[in-house]
This record gives structure tokens, C-alpha cells and sequence, in this order.
């Protein structure tokens, strides 16, 4: 890895309207990008010109645009599936308090250890942890000493932060991740430094 420090901005894509509440996981829905305020406040704080890295889905990539359009200038994105929100399987779509209506047999052993108890046919947020590490790792390396926007999910935010302080998934689950937030989190010869965590307009 590059002696030299590589910069990480990673932002939550924009906020998805859901009054239900729904879990969206992987389901690739788009977000609104209506309040060019916020937008624009978050474009100024993002230095241009960064590697741009998203995880494939709609609402990332909606969310780069509308910071371009905020006049943030960005190359054209390296998608990295591995960043990718969490797995929830066959929850993805409904929302909790369905699920506890139904009274899902899945959810009480989910609830009793969230980090490390996989949603029927998803991932674990440690599966989560391990691959966002992996990525973390793989792009500074071929990329070291470079300021990095990754435009992803709250999930792969606060695994970025367990990689980043060495904490247990359960610990990183703590962490509040708005949408358009921005956490800041370097590289550097002595290892991972945290500059700022959920970083917001308001």
C-alpha cells in the first residue's frame, strides 16, 4: 500500500420514500434527489475529480448524478459490488412490523444477535464486514494516496467503520448512518484513521 495518505469519502445514497418502512437490502430502488440543497452543501464538502465508487444500484448511481449536477466533477464511476447493501433475502420488500405480524420464525433468533444471524436466504452483517473490508482494502491498494468518493449503503458505511477502529460488527451496528451523510476514513503508513462519522447538512 502507498505510503501516502489515501482518502476516503463515503456517502449514503439518498433518502428512498417508503412510509411503510419496507426493508430494501439489495432490491434495486431508486431514491429521491429533490433537495438540491443538500446536494449542493454535500458537493462542496467532496473534493472533484475523486475515484468515483458505487455499488451498482439505482440509487447510487441517481445520488453521483445529482452531486454532479450540484457541480461536483466526477469521472465515470468504478462499480464494486462488494459494497453493496446487506442481503436481507426473502425479507427484502416487506417491512418489520409485517414481519413480526406474521410472526416470521426467522426474526426472534435474528433479534437476539443481528451482526452475526443471517436473514433466511441473505447474509449476516459479518459476511457484510468481510466483504466491504476485502473491497476497502483491494481498492486503496491499487489506488493508494488517491481522495476516493464511494457513493453506497448505510450497511457498508458502518462496516467500512469496523474495519476501520478493528470493532465487532455487533459495536458497528451503533452507528447512525443518514441518508446523504458523509464519514470520513483515511489510509495512512500507521493504518486506518476515522475523520468523521454521519456528517450532515443540517
Amino acid at each position: 500500500m502507498s505510503s501516502s495518505i489515501t482518502r476516503w469519502w463515503l456517502v449514503r445514497h439518498g433518502p428512498v420514500p417508503c412510509p411503510q418502512g419496507r426493508i430494501h437490502g439489495q432490491l434495486d430502488v431508486p431514491c429521491d434527489v429533490s433537495d438540491e440543497d443538500d446536494f449542493r452543501q454535500l458537493a462542496q464538502r467532496v473534493p472533484s475529480h475523486s475515484l468515483l465508487v458505487e455499488s451498482g444500484l439505482m440509487r447510487c448511481r441517481q445520488t453521483s448524478g445529482a452531486l454532479e449536477a450540484a457541480g461536483l466533477v466526477l469521472p465515470p464511476p468504478l462499480i464494486e459490488p462488494d459494497l453493496m447493501e446487506q442481503d436481507f433475502g426473502r425479507w427484502q420488500g416487506r417491512s418489520w412490523n409485517e414481519l413480526q405480524t406474521a410472526k416470521d420464525p426467522d426474526l426472534p433468533d435474528f433479534w437476539r444477535d443481528p451482526a452475526h444471524t443471517a436473514p433466511p436466504g441473505g447474509e449476516s452483517f459479518v459476511e457484510v464486514c468481510l466483504r466491504v473490508k476485502a473491497a476497502l482494502e483491494r481498492i486503496s491498494l491499487s489506488y493508494g494516496g488517491r481522495d476516493i468518493l464511494a457513493v453506497i449503503h448505510a450497511g457498508a458505511i458502518r462496516a467500512a467503520l469496523a474495519a476501520a477502529l478493528d470493532l465487532d460488527p455487533s459495536q458497528a451496528l451503533r452507528f447512525a448512518v443518514q441518508p446523504l451523510s458523509l464519514t470520513r476514513i483515511d489510509v495512512t503508513s500507521d493504518g486506518w484513521r476515522v475523520d468523521g462519522v454521519n456528517i450532515t447538512a443540517v
